[in-house]
């Protein structure tokens, strides 16, 4: 028994441990990128958005974040399948849904490609859920493949693409090889257009308060010390925000969780002033 205790009090101790090593690193290394004050704003540049991987945890809050924000006009999520969330926002009449069943082919949402400001890519699965080949195919064909349709339908800026990669992308482990190759692939598809392509390099995305749970709070909050955590509804608004601010940030930027966090607050800030 005692045994069984030393292993147990030296997982916590370690855990705690690294927690507090990350949080430090975070604390010290990021939020290289900072808001510039007053800058200006396209009020338009929000004004259509088109939304992927709705029903997940993080792309549940990319919805609710565009659903809130005035700017936005029309939302339009692209999904196999429906949620509690896309059905209010239907019913509100804000958001259109659009089933799609195969990821690498855009052909029959094409036509209104030509009307959409700014994508918010939610879509994806952990690496330990599906194999290598499938991994590539969901994190790297699904948004190329869609930059690539949405460029041969529209061209006028504003346009926008923000893409979930996830920190540690600068890895070597399969999965962090592949989010760094999207990365360069979309910045590189964009490079000759209008269209700015943004990665957030974000760490844990919190699921917004009517998924979350008492473990999702808790890990927030010893996370918070070192900017590592955002909620999956403030990714959205710094989305929204970097999208707004047409002349700031350089297609192919990398915005890690702090750079998230503080385009968030400002994001906030705005709104409440308004």
């Amino acid at each position: 028994m005692k045994t069984i205790t030393k292993i147990f009090l030296f997982i916590i101790l370690g855990t705690f441990a690294l927690i507090a090593a990350l949080n430090i690193w975070g604390a010290t290394t990021l939020g290289t990128i900072k808001p510039l004050i007053d800058q200006a704003r396209d009020n338009e540049a929000n004004k259509v958005v088109m939304v992927f991987g709705a029903t997940g945890s993080a792309g549940d809050g990319l919805l609710k974040a565009a659903i809130d924000d005035k700017e936005v006009k029309k939302i339009i999520v692209v999904t196999r399948r429906t949620s509690p969330r896309i059905e209010k926002g239907i019913a509100s009449g804000k958001v259109e849904m659009r089933i799609l069943k195969d990821f690498t082919d855009y052909s029959s949402i094409a036509a209104m490609l030509t009307d959409v400001n700014t994508v918010l890519w939610g879509l994806g699965l952990s690496s330990l859920e599906v194999d290598d080949a499938t991994y590539t195919r969901i994190h790297v064909d699904f948004p190329v493949a869609f930059v690539k349709q949405w460029l041969s339908m529209r061209s006028a800026s504003p346009m926008s693409f923000h893409y979930i990669s996830g920190m540690g992308t600068d890895g070597s482990a399969h999965w962090a090889l592949e989010k760094s190759r999207t990365e360069r692939e979309l910045a590189a598809l964009a490079s000759d257009s209008e269209l700015r392509t943004f990665s957030y390099r974000s760490a844990f995305i919190r699921p917004t308060t009517e998924r979350a749970n008492a473990f999702h709070y808790l890990l927030a909050s010893l996370l918070k010390p070192g900017s590592l955590v955002i909620s999956s509804e403030d990714l959205g608004a710094a989305m929204l925000e970097i999208a707004a601010r047409t002349t700031e940030l350089e297609n192919g930027t990398l915005i890690d969780n702090a750079d998230s966090i503080a385009y968030a607050r400002v994001y906030r800030e705005k709104n409440i002033r308004k």
